[in-house]
């Protein structure tokens, strides 16, 4: 096992009707907040009046800046770093999925900076303060309510990138299940395979013994893959989306990395993806996740094998290892099409014609993608063409 610091900052406040309690938390750390979503589905819903009920009752002050986008956009951003400078905004409130926390870690950081904000996605800089962030999820996927990470793309140049830093992990996190309850099934889909990437990019490492964190990523994966049809027929079985909820939280807050390395190539691979062609996120994993698998399955077949055996139920067969990994990947890949997704990059509106041009973005200066196997240019062509 690897060495290791864990501490992970955010409170919790998990139930029904939480959303209430968002004014008293929000309170003891500012008096006037910028209050950052998406679009108008929170005014539909009633979250936003329920909110905003709840920030008066406090005598918390708020400035609204809606607008966030799927892969959130930097020009949003620096609108929102202004504005709370503008405004002396002392917390940020997201209220919505991954890409509303993810653009609020974004401004909570670049407000403090003298310098630009993207300094932090290109590794420029690193935050050394930030505004307080809180969060009110709407969507369990990301697991961005409980981490230090915040990925954000730059319209000039279709740039999607990513840091990490204690400085952004929220303060605070509203988790209440029955906010999903309307979703739209194709979100929910993404949602849930995201929340599997994040277990499957931490599980694939050459750090060893890891066998408690490969047995908590093993319980969570499967946990995911029980709850996650029963949401899907159900869409307003609380018991389904607490589970749900609450293993996209632990699936991402930086716990199942202890001890660890993990891997992360698909998802920069990933970014490339939805940095061009604005796909979700969660349908450019499930695409790109099994391609990355198949092309990387030799470096380290027994790990590929107690996936399949104990995850996915898969017979070993002894004296053909390989035989056991694939079918492992073949279940996953059966799992992901069975609540709705593509599996190839034409399902998702990709061809063959920008493989170079984002093989060449990604790996831009020498650059080699994960851990447990570095993928240079090439690489990255090779898995993005078995993708196809």
């Amino acid at each position: 096992m690897d060495d290791f610091i864990f501490r992970n900052p955010t409170k919790i406040v998990f139930g029904r009707g939480t959303e209430s309690k968002v004014g008293a938390e929000a309170a003891v750390y500012a008096k006037k907040l910028l209050l950052h979503f998406g679009g108008g589905s929170i005014r539909k819903s009633g979250l936003h009046a329920r909110v905003t009920a709840s920030l008066k009752a406090a005598g918390v002050e708020w400035v609204e800046l809606g607008g966030v986008k799927p892969n959130p956009r930097l020009s949003l951003v620096r609108e929102g770093i202004e504005t709370c400078r503008r405004e002396k905004i002392g917390l940020i409130l997201a209220v919505g999925g991954g890409s509303a926390i993810d653009s609020a870690k974004a401004i909570a950081v670049g407000v403090p900076y003298a310098g630009d904000v993207w300094d932090f996605y290109t590794g420029k800089a690193e935050p050394r303060e930030a505004l307080p962030v809180g969060t009110v999820l709407t969507i369990p996927a990301a697991g961005s309510e409980a981490s230090s990470g915040s990925v954000v793309t730059k319209e000039e140049g279709l740039l999607k990138r990513a840091f990490n830093s204690e400085h952004a992990y929220p303060r605070f996190s509203i988790l209440n299940p029955e906010l999903c309850f309307t979703l739209p099934k194709e979100q929910v889909a993404n949602g849930i395979t995201d929340i599997m990437a994040h277990l499957l990019e931490r599980y694939f490492t050459n750090s060893r013994p890891v066998e408690f964190t490969d047995r908590l990523i093993e319980a969570t994966l499967r946990t995911v893959i029980d709850v996650a049809p029963r949401v899907l027929a159900q869409m307003k079985d609380y018991e389904a989306w607490s589970e749900l909820m609450w293993a996209g939280t632990v699936a991402h807050n930086n716990l199942l990395n202890t001890g660890r390395e993990g891997d992360w190539a698909s998802h920069d691979i990933e970014h490339e993806l939805s940095g061009i062609y604005d796909v979700a996120h969660g349908a450019g994993l499930a695409v790109v996740i099994p391609a990355w698998m198949k092309y990387v399955l030799k470096h380290d077949l027994t790990r590929f094998v107690q996936l399949a055996v104990r995850v996915w139920g898969v017979d070993q067969a002894f004296y053909s290892p390989e035989r056991t990994a694939r079918e492992g990947i073949a279940r996953l890949e059966g799992f992901w099409a069975s609540i709705g997704q593509a599996l190839r990059l034409p399902g998702i509106g990709i061809g063959p014609d920008r493989i170079e041009e984002m093989a060449g973005k990604g790996c831009e200066g020498g650059r080699k993608l994960g851990h447990f196997v570095p993928l240079a240019r090439a690489d990255m062509v090779a898995v993005l063409k078995l993708a196809l």
